[in-house]
């Protein structure tokens, strides 16, 4: 996300901890970087002097200061005019007298015009408006109403907030040895800067003891002491001790390092890392296994892999485990995760049998399945290229299938598909999945590949997060012919982006891939079908190919006649020796039935199978794709029906012909549209 930065020319983007500010000098907390011009600031610094843009200062009489983010003018010395420094990208100004001041040598005379002193505080502080500024309070992280900032060490906060360290010092159950002082400028540099009782930042205001080096942040001290001692845990059956010390150790429940203030157990020599591993749940479900697991300590003797992560597990600490599958565990804080475990605690509680038929078999020998109203009777294998399973929405090929018991009533159904699970757990939901038939107008995409879905069997949960059969089907570790290691799903974090392999696209969501090579697939690509038949182009099967690193020259698609990456995926016909986009073989709607009405309007979708291809209304390109969309639409100008095409769903979407113009569904731009390599929008 970018933002606009008053004072300077470019847009300036977010960056989290770790950089040295070009104003302060100091490296903690977030704030902006610009690309162009090599700086980076804290979100406070910035503030701090955007308190006063302009600034008359006693050294400089006649003139006002502006405070500028882009350094030095050309014309003029860099070096600060009052201390000889050279300055920073952010200073102060006077374009009349060229002279330049740092930020340094503007603090003092902002201290001058102080409106509280403190006596806890060194520094004097300056009245300012948060609600304003967006700056939240050290103390009690709010935004709104007036308060204090300290220039020199960038303390902010409320003024309500200021009465409530009256004293400067306290005295904490979790240190009674000596009181703590209250110091608003960070931790001291002799320690680190977290707190010594849950380990999170302390931030600017703090409570320490320079005798022991002990720091606590303000949580931990206004809102009370940890409890000393915890007892009915499920993990463990004594009562554990807090050791409120810095002190390094391995967490006997979750296998993890820890650095300070353990819980122990002198009888059992037991040692846990804070409070979250003591309440630790007994009996839990999670969604990379269908059976319950139940924790364990010790795990015990054997080479045991994580269910989860694939990473070994040290059998002497605790873990899950199943009862049923022997050799299956799961780390404690892999099995824990929100995106693993749902969060409810099952010990005590009966276990419910989740297995449920998707059909019922009838003396006739037919099958009574929940998709469809009628009976459906057993026909072997072999079947119509045209016949379309009514679950997965495929060619019938040459698999065994059923078939609908009534004359009239063409549904069919593979095998393999009238046997998918009722309901399954599936490692990108916390909840369970439930099988549905997808049986109204197409309305939303896979949550996982983001194609969009048109009839047939879907799964989904409560909350509607929806996964189509070929995603669902995946389970780790995945095993991929485009790579010689297995694959895991990777949990992203807000920000990060992966690049598929397949189609050099960024994925921010769901992606999978092996972390020791770098490398990752988003689903869409994973779930490719490795042999594709294509009627209307070719009688040979198309093969899909993962990339030509030798390739030299242009390669060409035969379908839109637009040029192909061969370092991405494509398909390719051995016979021929053809290259054709991945989209121009599958198109954008992973599940299609020729003739059906899809979306708001009245949408037919049509196999382009006819020898003159129409031209799409958005891109206004000769549909080259596997399917088009044809919509008939009232038009007052002529009175009549109007009739439009769209190569894609693509097109379709963002003319606004579907009804939902603003949807967030996330779509591939046709390689025919742009020229460019395929896009994600939203």
């Amino acid at each position: 996300m970018t933002y606009v930065l008053e004072g300077h020319e470019h847009r300036v983007s977010d960056v989290n901890e770790g950089f040295e500010c070009d104003a302060c000098n100091r490296s903690y907390g977030g704030g902006y970087s610009c690309g162009e011009c090599k700086f980076t600031v804290h979100k406070k610094c910035v503030f701090v002097f955007k308190i006063q843009e302009r600034i008359d200062h006693p050294s400089h009489d006649g003139h006002c200061l502006e405070f500028l983010t882009t350094g030095a003018p050309d014309n003029t010395d860099p070096k600060c005019h009052l201390c000889g420094k050279n300055t920073k990208r952010l200073l102060y100004h006077c374009s009349d007298c060229k002279v330049n001041l740092d930020i340094d040598c503007i603090i003092d005379s902002l201290c001058s015009r102080s409106d509280l002193s403190m006596e806890w505080h060194d520094h004097p502080l300056l009245m300012v408006d948060l609600k304003a500024s967006l700056l939240s309070c050290d103390f009690c992280h709010g935004t709104s109403k007036h308060g204090y900032c300290c220039p020199r060490c960038r303390l902010v906060i409320h003024e309500g907030c200021v009465s409530v360290f009256e004293s400067p010092e306290i005295t904490h159950p979790s240190h009674v040895r000596h009181p703590l002082k209250l110091i608003a400028g960070g931790a001291p540099d002799y320690t680190d800067r977290s707190c010594h009782i849950c380990g999170d930042t302390t931030g600017n205001l703090l409570y320490h003891c320079d005798i022991c080096k002990f720091s606590l942040d303000m949580d931990c001290a206004i809102e009370g002491p940890p409890p000393v001692a915890l007892s009915n845990m499920k993990v463990h059956k004594h009562t554990l001790t807090l050791m409120p010390k810095l002190i390094s150790f391995v967490c006997d429940a979750c296998g993890t390092k820890g650095d300070r203030s353990p819980y122990i157990c002198v009888q059992c020599d037991f040692m846990i890392f804070h409070q979250k591993c003591a309440r630790l749940p007994r009996v839990i479900h999670v969604n990379h296994h269908d059976h319950r697991v139940s924790f364990k300590y010790p795990l015990g003797l054997g080479e045991w892999r994580c269910g989860v992560c694939w990473e070994e597990i040290d059998w002497s600490y605790g873990a899950y485990i199943c009862s049923i599958c022997p050799r299956y565990a799961i780390h404690s804080l892999c099995a824990t995760r929100r995106d693993v475990w749902d969060g409810k605690e099952l010990d005590g509680v009966p276990e419910k049998v989740e297995y449920i038929e998707p059909f019922k078999r009838n003396e006739d020998n037919t099958i009574t399945h929940f998709a469809h109203q009628h009976n459906l009777m057993s026909l072997g294998k072999g079947g119509e290229e045209s016949s379309l399973c009514g679950g997965c929405v495929c060619p019938i090929g040459s698999c065994t299938f059923y078939k609908c018991s009534e004359l009239d009533c063409n549904f069919i159904l593979h095998e393999t598909c009238a046997n998918l699970r009722k309901k399954k757990r599936h490692f990108l939901s916390p909840q369970p999945l439930t099988l549905c038939l997808q049986s109204y107008p197409l309305s939303d995409s896979c949550e996982a590949c983001h194609q969009v879905f048109y009839r047939g069997f879907t799964y989904s949960t409560y909350l509607r997060k929806q996964l189509d059969v070929l995603c669902s089907s995946i389970t780790v570790p995945f095993i991929h012919g485009s790579h010689d290691h297995h694959l895991l799903y990777l949990k992203q974090r807000f920000g990060d982006v992966k690049t598929c392999q397949g189609c050099d696209m960024d994925e921010k969501e769901v992606v999978i891939g092996c972390m020791k090579c770098d490398y990752f697939l988003d689903f869409r690509c994973a779930t490719l079908s490795l042999t594709v038949t294509l009627p209307r182009y070719d009688d040979h099967p198309l093969t899909l190919c993962y990339g030509d690193e030798k390739a030299s020259g242009k390669y060409w698609c035969d379908i839109c006649e637009r040029e192909t990456n061969p370092k991405t995926w494509f398909y390719t016909c051995k016979d021929c020796g053809v290259t054709l986009h991945i989209f121009c073989v599958v198109g954008d709607i992973r599940y299609a039935k020729d003739g059906k009405s899809m979306g708001y309007y009245t949408a037919t979708l049509l196999s382009n199978n006819s020898s003159s291809r129409p031209l799409c209304h958005n891109c206004h390109c000769r549909c080259p794709g596997p399917f088009i969309l044809r919509v008939i639409k009232w038009s007052y100008s002529e009175k009549g029906e109007e009739k439009k095409f769209f190569c894609s769903y693509y097109c379709f979407t963002i003319s606004g012909y579907d009804g939902s113009k603003d949807s967030k569904i996330k779509l591939r731009c046709p390689p025919w549209t742009s020229g460019h390599q395929i896009q994600l929008i939203e």
